[in-house]
Order: C-alpha cells, then sequence, then structure tokens
C-alpha cells in the first residue's frame, strides 16, 4: 500500500530535519512524501532541499494558513492513505507506517497514541496522549483522537471534503468530527506511541488562544449540523489533564 505523507511548513529550520529523517527512516517500501512550504525566509528550503532526490512533491508559497496548506499536500497524495506530520513532530521510530498499515485492517482511518516532548530536548516527555479505542459517541464525552498520528484513505477526502479553511485552529478537530462522528467512518486504534510532538501547538500555545479553539470546537459541531452534550465543551480540555500525570 502507497502512503502519503504530508509535512507543512514555515520557517522550521530548526526542526525539520528531523521530521524529514523520521519520515525517510520508516522501513515501509512505499511512501510519497510531501512537503508543502509556506514561503520561507529562513534556511528551511536549504534544508528540504539535500533529501529532495527522496521526495515526491516539494511546494513552496504563500497559503492562507496551515489547513490550506494541508488541502494543499493532499490535492498532491498519490497514496491510498493519508498521514500528516508537521515540522515540529516526528515519529516514534522506523516501524512507524509498518504498524499503521497491519493495524488499519478493514477500516478506513486508524489513530494512535503521541507524546509531547521538551522543544530543546525530544527525548524529555512532558505529556502522553493515551487515545483509547473509539466508542460511537466519544466526540459528545470530548474525546478526540491526536490529529498527528491520524491516517485517513483518500477516497474519504474526495468524497467528504478536506479541511475547512474557515476555522484557524480548530480545522484538524472538524474534520475528525465529520468523519468519524457525522460520517461513522470504520476506525482502528493502534495502541502505541507513534509521533513525538515538540511543546507549543498553535492551538495550546496560550491561554487565549485555547479560549479561542473553544470556540471553534463549538462551530465545528454547527457547520456540521451536530448537537453537542451540555458538558462535551467542559470536558473536551478537562480530559486532557491526566495527560501530564502519565509516565
Amino acid at each position: 500500500m502507497k502512503v502519503s505523507i504530508i509535512t507543512i511548513c514555515y520557517n522550521s529550520a530548526a526542526t525539520i530535519e528531523d521530521t524529514i529523517q523520521s519520515v525517510l527512516a520508516q522501513k515501509h517500501p512505499d511512501i510519497d512524501y510531501i512537503i508543502v512550504d509556506g514561503g520561507s525566509t529562513d534556511d528551511t528550503m536549504h534544508i528540504v532541499a539535500r533529501y529532495k532526490e527522496r521526495i515526491a512533491t516539494i511546494i513552496s508559497e504563500k497559503d492562507n494558513g496551515i489547513y490550506d496548506a494541508m488541502n494543499k499536500g493532499i490535492a498532491q497524495a498519490q497514496g491510498t492513505l493519508v498521514g500528516i506530520l508537521n515540522s515540529d513532530d516526528f515519529y516514534a521510530d522506523d516501524q512507524v507506517i509498518t504498524d499503521v498499515i497491519q493495524q488499519l485492517g478493514a477500516a478506513d482511518a486508524i489513530y494512535a497514541d503521541l507524546v509531547y516532548v521538551d522543544k530543546d530536548d525530544p527525548e524529555k516527555v512532558t505529556r502522553r496522549w493515551e487515545s483509547g479505542h473509539y466508542k460511537p459517541g466519544a466526540f459528545l464525552k470530548g474525546w478526540m483522537p491526536p490529529h498527528p498520528t491520524f491516517f485517513v484513505k483518500k477516497a474519504l477526502y474526495d468524497t467528504l471534503g478536506v479541511y475547512n479553511t474557515t476555522l484557524n485552529t480548530s480545522a484538524d478537530y472538524e474534520l475528525m468530527l465529520r468523519f468519524l462522528h457525522k460520517h461513522e467512518v470504520p476506525v482502528a486504534y493502534l495502541p502505541r506511541v507513534i509521533t513525538k510532538m515538540r511543546v507549543g501547538g498553535q492551538s495550546n500555545v496560550s491561554f487565549s488562544n485555547r479560549i479561542k479553539a473553544n470556540k471553534e470546537d463549538r462551530l465545528a459541531w454547527k457547520m456540521n449540523g451536530l448537537k453537542p452534550g451540555a458538558l462535551t465543551f467542559i470536558r473536551k480540555p478537562l480530559s486532557k489533564l491526566g495527560q501530564f500525570f502519565k509516565k
């Protein structure tokens, strides 16, 4: 099975080489690697150029935000299965894609576990996100899978749509809500850490951004014609508190 992996980046010279190397190190032999750069002004593209012979598609141009860049990558994807690995994330080991395919089975999407690591010391784990098996209605209880571990068949993007670029921080949540909760796409769970994510993501970098993301979470339900539970938007951030205490 061909797997497309999309990395979006902008002025990511400090971290992107780790990302690229983690993809190119995968044991799976059929990877369609796509890098979408937003027009970096640092050394990002010089680093990318070192690996250009092993990268299927490289785009470097201004975009309208991270989700627009993700959609550009999806439009280029040639794989049956598509995953997104941002430029400050990297795969945990070289068996990730092999294990994802093996666990996928008859499902159309799959997710796994993730750890947050220190920005300057990626061996230091600061949070552990153990997703658990998906149960229908889980989104009503504030559950969601970690987006950097989420793989979906390309055919679903073609039929159910891509990332909604009217959202600034929650288009990943909206897409997973749409696919898994609204359309009940068959999904598998791989119970192990596959992605390491440096702390400081856009949606949780500050309290004010977390408030904005919460508002967009509400909008995600509304735009899909879905009714959340009475405590959905309280339980969503509270469900993450336990991540700080898992070793």
